[in-house]
C-alpha cells in the first residue's frame, strides 16, 4: 500500500521563508507541499535550492503579490496554470498537475479586501469560474485534490470569533457561499473529515493581533479538499501549530494530510 502525504503553506514570501520550507519539508518528508503567496516574480523564484532538496518545482508568481508554486518527489505532469475560461487568467493564484496519478490544484483565492468592494465581487467571481473549471476538466469519483489558502472559513468553529466577525471578507455569509457551491461540485474537507465538530484548530494568526497564536485568536481560511473516493484514504490530516512560533514566522503554518492508496 502506498503512503501520499500533501501539505499546503502560504509562506507569505518564499524568499524570506525559504530555510524555514526546507527545514520543513526535510523533517516531515512530505510527496506535495502546495506553496501560496510567493510574492515573487518568476526569474527570482529560488527553484535550484528545491531541486538541491530532491524536489520539483513549478510555479507562477509575480512581484511582491500572489504567486503559487507546487513542490513535489515525483516529476509533475500536465501542469497547467490560472483560469482558463477565456477571462484573466489571474495565473499567479493557480497552479494544477498531475502528480503520482492525483491531480493537484493549488490555488490562492483572493482576499477580498472590503465587502462593498470590487475586489469582494471579484473574488466571488473567482470561486465560480473555479467551480467551471472543476467541471471542464475533472470528476468527482477520480483522485483530486483542491488544497491551498482559499480565504474563507466555511464555518463557525472555524473562526475565534464568529459574532464579531461575520462581516469580514473570509466569513461573510456570501463568501461562505460561493466556497460551499465549490464543494458541492463533489469535495470532502480532509482535515474535517479527521476532526469533526472541533473548534480551536486554525491556520492563521494575524501578526496585527497581540499574541493571537497563545491566546487562540485564528482563523481556519487553508484547506486540503478531496474528492470522496480519494478522501475515503485519508488517514490523517493535521495542522503544525509549532511551525508558526518559529523565528520570522509566516502569518500562516503548515496543513497536512495523509493518504493510503
Amino acid at each position: 500500500m502506498a503512503h501520499f502525504k500533501l501539505a499546503t503553506f502560504n509562506s507569505n514570501s518564499i524568499r524570506a521563508r525559504l530555510e524555514q520550507v526546507l527545514d520543513w519539508l526535510q523533517r516531515e518528508q512530505v510527496d506535495v507541499l502546495c506553496l501560496q503567496e510567493t510574492k515573487v516574480q518568476d526569474p527570482d523564484f529560488p527553484q535550484a535550492a528545491f531541486r538541491e532538496a530532491g524536489y520539483h518545482v513549478v510555479f507562477r508568481g509575480q512581484k511582491s503579490y500572489a504567486g503559487v508554486a507546487i513542490v513535489s518527489r515525483a516529476e509533475p505532469e500536465e501542469v497547467a496554470y490560472g483560469l482558463d475560461d477565456g477571462g484573466e487568467a489571474d495565473e499567479a493564484r493557480l497552479v494544477r498537475a498531475l502528480i503520482q496519478g492525483i491531480s493537484v490544484v493549488n490555488t490562492y483565492v483572493p482576499q477580498g479586501r472590503a465587502v462593498d468592494s470590487p475586489h469582494f465581487q471579484y473574488k466571488l467571481q473567482w470561486l465560480a469560474r473555479l467551480r467551471d473549471l472543476f467541471e471542464r476538466h475533472y470528476r468527482p469519483d477520480q483522485p483530486l485534490i483542491w488544497a491551498g489558502d482559499l480565504n474563507v472559513a466555511p464555518e463557525e468553529i472555524d473562526v475565534h470569533d464568529p459574532k464579531r466577525l461575520k462581516n469580514h471578507v473570509d466569513f461573510h455569509p456570501e463568501a461562505r457561499q460561493a466556497l460551499e457551491q465549490v464543494r458541492e461540485w463533489g469535495f470532502v474537507d480532509v482535515f474535517r473529515r479527521h476532526h469533526p465538530d472541533e473548534p480551536g484548530h486554525y491556520t492563521y494568526w494575524d501578526y496585527r493581533v497581540r499574541n493571537s497564536l497563545d491566546r487562540g485568536l485564528g482563523w481556519r481560511i487553508d484547506h486540503i479538499w478531496a474528492t470522496p473516493p480519494l478522501a475515503a484514504q485519508s488517514v490523517r490530516s493535521w495542522i503544525d501549530r509549532e511551525a508558526r512560533r518559529g523565528e520570522r514566522p509566516s502569518d500562516h503554518t503548515f496543513l497536512v494530510a495523509e493518504f493510503a492508496l
